[in-house]
C-alpha cells in the first residue's frame, strides 16, 4: 500500500522554523478562502490554456515503502511555456508576512513546479506565481519567479532528504504496528453475547467503505468491539489512521483503557488523546502574549527533537505524556499534541475536531482522505452537539459598556474603535426599531441577517488590524470577547441555508440575534465523507431511522442492533398507569409519585436514583418526599456541579450500605449517562415523566421544520430527545452480568404505542401497573425471586 503525504504537509514540516504564532483572528475561513480561490481562478480561466485545481503527484520509495507525494495546484498555464499559480489568502498585508511564511508559500509552489516539469520533460523551465489576496482590503499582490528543472530537482531532493528521517521513522512504526496487529488476538478469553457479531460488522463496514449505525446495549463492550476490528483492518492496511471521537472525558478514558488492554496483549501502535487548548496550557502560559511565551518562542526550532523523543519512547500518548515532553523540550503542549498526531495511528478526541466548522483539524480534514476512518462513540450526543456547532448568536448587550470604556481613552485608536462599533450599533438599533413598530419582542424569519452579517464582517476586518497595534489592557480583553462573538456569528453566517432560521428576541431593550441550524445532517454527512467510512454507535439509537436521518445517514448507510448480553430476568420494567405527569396534572399526582417511589425502595435496602425532567420538578417532589419520609437518606443533584461535587455525590453510593440512599437527579444531566455504579451500588432507577424537552420557540421551530420535511415534527423535536434521556438514565442500572434491579417508569404515557414501539428489545417484558398496591406486590415479588435464585445457585 502506498502512503500518502500532502505537499503542504511535507513543506510545512520541513521548512517551518521560528516562533509559534497563533492563528491570527481572521475572517479567512477555509470556506472564505475557497470562495476567493474560485473567484480568482474564474478570472484566469478567460485564458483557454489556464486550468485550475490541477492534481500533481509523484512516488518516492524509501525503506521499501512507497510514498505518494501529491497536491492540487491552484492554477496552471501550459502552452509553449509553463506557469504555475499558488493563491494564498489572509488578513495581513503582504509586506508584513514573515520570512518563514513566504518561504512556506514559495516552497509549496516550487514542489508543484518540480512535479510539472517531471511530467513534461520537454520543458526545462517554469514560472512560479504567488498571488496573495488580503481579505480585509481585497488588495491583490502578485510575485513571479522563474526556476530551471535542475534548480527545482535539487530543491525537491533536499526537501525529501530532510524529511527522509521522518518517512523512515513512520515506515518503521507502521511495520512494527502491522506485525503486532497480525499476531493480535481478541484481548478477552471469549466474546460476550453480540461482541463477535459487532466486531464482524465493523470490519465489513471498513472493507466495503460504508457507514454503520449501531445500537449496542450497555454491557456489550462497544469500545473494544469497535476498536479491535478497526485496528485489525489497519494491520491489513485497509486504513492508516483511526479517529475515535467522543463527547465526554470519561469515554476518552475508556478508549485509552481498551488500547492499553490490547498493548498488554502485544499491540504496538501510536495512540494520542487530544485535550482542549484551555485545559492543557501550562499555568505560566496563562495571560501571556505569544511573543513573550517561552513555550511558543522558537517552537518550530525545538519541535523535531521533541517529536523524535516522544515517538521513540512512547506509544500511549495521553495528556500527562504530552505535558511531560512539552515541558522537557519547552514547546506549547496543545500545538505539540496536534503535530504529534500526524504520526499517530489512533487519535482520541472530541467531536468538534471533526464536525465543528470553527475548530476542526485542518491537518487532516481539508479534503477527503480514505486513509482515515471514524468511530463515533455515544453518537446520540451528536444530535444536540451538532446543532450547537452550526448555530450562533450575538447580542448588542456589550456594546454600550464598550463604548463607555472607549470614551475614557483619549487617542486616535479609541476613536477608530468607537466609529466602527457605532456602525454595528446602528444596525442593531434598526432591527430593534422594526420589532417595536410591529409591537413584537420576538421574530423568526427564514432569511439570513444579511445587513448584520455585513457590518459585523467589516468590524471583524477592522478589529483584526486594530488589535495588533494595541497594548495589553483590561479594555482590550473586553473588546476581544465581543470580537469573538462577531467572528463566530459571521463564520456561521457563511453556512446559512434552508435548514436555518433567524430568531430575534428583545428583552430590556437588548437584542439577541440567533442563526439557528434546525437540521445539521448535511453538515455531518460532509464531515463523515472526509474519511473512508464511519461507525456511529451508542447504547441508545432507537429508533434507528431517526438517528440515521438526523446524523447524516446516507442512502447506503447500514444499521445494526445488538441484543442485551445480560439475562432479561435480572431487570424488572414497571410502568405506573395510574400516574400522570403532564404539567397540568402534576400537582394532582404528587402524592401518588411520592408513595410510588417509597414503595420501590421498601422492596429492598439499597441505593436508588430518581430522575426528573427539570430542576424545578425535582425539587418539588424531593421536598414532598423528604417531608413524608424524613428518615430516608437522600442526595440531590444541583445545578453547575463541578467534578469534585460530582464525585462526592457518586461516592455516597456504596455497596452493602446500612441504610437506603436515594439520589434525586435530572434527566439529561451529568448523572443520567457516563456513570458506572456496578453491582449493589445501584439497584433501582425511577424516571418521572417521559422526559420531553421543555416547550420553547426553538424546539417548536425544529418541530415545524420536520413536520414540513417528513410529517414527524413532534417526534423529532420532543419525543425522540426525551426518550433518549429516559433510555440513558435507565441504562445506569444494569452495568454487569450480575447486576439486578428495577426500572420504574412513572407516567401513563409510557404504556401508549407511541412509546412502547421505542422500547429496546430487552424491555419487551415490561409490566403495566394499575395501582400502588400492585406496584408494591411486583417489587416484593421481584426481589423474592432474585433471592430464591441466589439460594438455588
Amino acid at each position: 500500500m502506498t502512503t500518502k503525504i500532502g505537499i503542504r504537509q511535507l513543506v510545512e514540516f520541513v521548512l517551518r522554523s521560528g516562533d509559534l504564532n497563533e492563528t491570527r483572528n481572521s475572517q479567512n475561513t477555509a470556506l472564505n478562502g475557497a470562495r476567493i480561490h474560485r473567484r480568482l481562478q474564474k478570472l484566469r480561466s478567460k485564458d483557454s490554456d489556464y486550468e485550475s485545481e490541477v492534481y500533481l503527484k509523484t512516488e518516492v520509495k524509501m525503506n521499501d515503502t512507497n510514498y505518494l507525494i501529491s497536491g492540487r495546484a491552484d492554477g496552471i498555464l501550459l502552452n509553449q511555456t509553463a506557469l504555475i499559480e499558488e493563491i494564498k489568502t489572509s488578513d495581513q498585508p503582504y509586506d508584513e508576512l514573515s520570512d518563514n511564511t513566504l518561504e512556506l508559500y514559495w516552497g509549496q509552489v516550487k514542489v508543484y513546479g518540480y512535479l510539472l516539469l517531471k511530467d513534461h520533460p520537454d520543458l526545462d523551465r517554469v514560472t512560479l506565481r504567488l498571488t496573495y489576496f488580503q481579505v480585509s482590503t481585497e488588495e491583490i499582490t502578485t510575485d513571479e519567479k522563474e526556476f530551471s528543472q535542475t534548480e527545482l530537482d535539487t530543491f525537491f531532493q533536499d526537501l525529501i532528504h530532510e524529511y527522509e528521517y521522518w518517512l523512515v521513522l513512520r515506515a518503521k512504526l507502521r511495520k512494527t504496528r502491522n506485525d503486532s496487529i497480525k499476531k493480535l488476538a481478541f484481548p478477552f478469553p471469549k466474546f460476550r453475547t453480540g461482541q463477535h457479531e459487532l466486531a464482524a460488522a465493523v470490519y465489513k463496514t471498513i472493507y466495503y467503505q460504508k457507514r454503520l449505525f449501531v445500537e449496542a446495549p450497555t454491557g456489550t463492550g462497544k469500545t473494544i468491539s469497535t476498536l479491535f476490528p478497526a485496528i485489525k483492518s489497519m494491520g491489513e492496511e485497509k486504513i492508516q489512521r483511526l479517529f475515535y471521537l467522543t463527547a465526554k472525558q470519561s469515554t476518552r478514558h475508556v478508549a485509552e483503557d481498551a488500547i492499553t488492554l490490547m498493548e498488554d496483549k502485544g499491540l504496538k501502535l501510536k495512540s494520542i488523546t487530544l485535550t482542549a487548548k484551555d485545559k492543557i496550557r501550562f499555568i505560566e502560559q496563562q495571560d501571556v502574549l505569544p511573543e513573550k511565551d517561552p513555550f511558543m518562542i522558537g517552537y518550530y526550532d525545538r519541535l523535531k527533537p521533541a517529536l523524535a523523543d516522544l515517538l521513540t519512547n512512547e506509544d500511549l500518548i495521553t495528556r500527562d505524556v504530552i505535558e511531560k515532553y512539552a515541558r522537557n523540550h519547552t514547546v506549547d503542549p496543545f500545538e505539540f499534541s496536534l503535530d504529534a498526531s500526524l504520526f499517530c495511528d489512533v487519535i482520541i478526541c472530541d467531536y468538534n475536531y471533526l464536525f465543528d466548522p470553527l475548530v476542526y483539524l485542518q491537518r487532516f480534514f481539508i479534503e477527503k482522505d480514505t486513509d482515515n476512518f471514524f468511530l463515533i462513540d455515544e453518537a446520540h450526543n451528536l444530535v444536540s452537539r451538532s446543532r450547537a456547532m452550526y448555530s450562533a448568536s450575538i447580542s448588542d448587550q456589550k456594546i454600550a459598556s464598550l463604548l463607555r470604556d472607549a470614551r475614557k481613552i483619549d487617542n486616535k485608536a479609541s476613536e477608530d474603535f468607537q466609529k466602527h462599533l457605532k456602525k454595528v450599533r446602528r444596525v442593531f438599533n434598526r432591527m430593534k426599531k422594526v420589532l417595536k413598530e410591529d409591537e413584537q419582542i420576538e421574530k423568526t424569519t427564514s432569511e439570513p441577517p444579511d445587513e448584520l452579517l455585513k457590518v459585523l464582517g467589516k468590524f471583524d476586518d477592522f478589529y483584526g488590524e486594530w488589535m495588533s497595534d494595541q497594548k495589553p489592557s483590561d479594555f482590550l480583553d473586553k473588546t476581544k470577547d465581543f470580537f469573538f462573538d462577531c467572528l463566530t456569528f459571521v463564520k456561521i453566517g457563511a453556512l446559512y441555508n434552508d435548514t436555518y432560521k433567524t430568531r430575534l428576541s428583545l428583552e430590556d431593550n437588548k437584542l439577541m440575534v440567533k442563526q439557528l441550524c434546525l437540521d445539521p445532517s448535511d453538515f455531518i454527512d460532509q464531515s463523515l465523507n472526509l474519511g473512508l467510512g464511519a461507525v456511529l454507535f451508542s447504547a441508545t439509537l432507537s429508533p434507528m431511522e431517526y438517528y440515521q436521518n438526523v446524523l447524516g445517514g446516507s442512502d447506503n448507510s447500514l444499521a445494526y442492533r445488538l441484543p442485551s448480553p445480560f439475562p432479561v430476568q435480572n431487570q424488572e420494567i414497571l410502568i405506573t398507569q395510574y400516574i400522570q405527569t403532564t404539567y397540568r396534572q402534576r400537582k394532582f399526582n404528587q402524592e401518588k409519585i411520592v408513595m410510588s417511589l417509597k414503595a420501590m425502595i421498601d422492596g429492598k435496602r439499597g441505593n436508588y436514583l430518581f430522575f426528573f425532567p427539570s430542576y424545578g420538578y425535582l425539587q418539588q417532589i424531593r421536598d414532598a418526599f423528604v417531608a413524608a419520609f424524613p428518615k430516608v437518606k437522600t442526595a440531590t443533584q444541583t445545578n453547575a456541579m463541578d467534578n469534585v461535587a460530582r464525585q462526592a455525590f457518586l461516592d455516597q453510593f456504596q455497596s452493602d450500605a446500612d441504610d437506603s440512599l436515594v439520589g434525586f437527579c435530572v434527566l439529561g444531566g451529568i448523572f443520567s449517562e457516563g456513570i458506572d455504579l456496578r453491582g449493589d451500588r445501584l439497584i433501582g432507577v425511577a424516571i418521572v415523566s417521559v422526559g420531553l424537552p421543555g416547550l420553547s420557540a426553538e424546539n417548536n421551530l425544529i418541530r415545524d421544520y420536520y413536520d414540513q420535511k417528513n410529517g414527524r415534527g413532534f417526534e423529532y423535536a420532543y419525543q425522540m430527545p426525551g426518550m433518549n434521556n429516559v433510555l440513558q438514565a435507565a441504562g445506569r442500572l444494569i452495568r454487569g452480568s450480575r447486576d439486578t434491579g428495577i426500572i420504574l417508569l412513572l407516567d401513563q404515557r409510557f404504556t401508549s404505542a407511541r412509546y412502547t414501539k421505542l422500547f429496546p428489545q430487552h424491555w419487551r417484558f415490561y409490566k403495566r401497573i394499575a395501582s400502588l398496591q400492585q406496584l408494591s406486590n411486583n417489587v416484593d415479588n421481584f426481589w423474592k425471586e432474585r433471592q430464591n435464585e441466589d439460594k438455588a445457585n
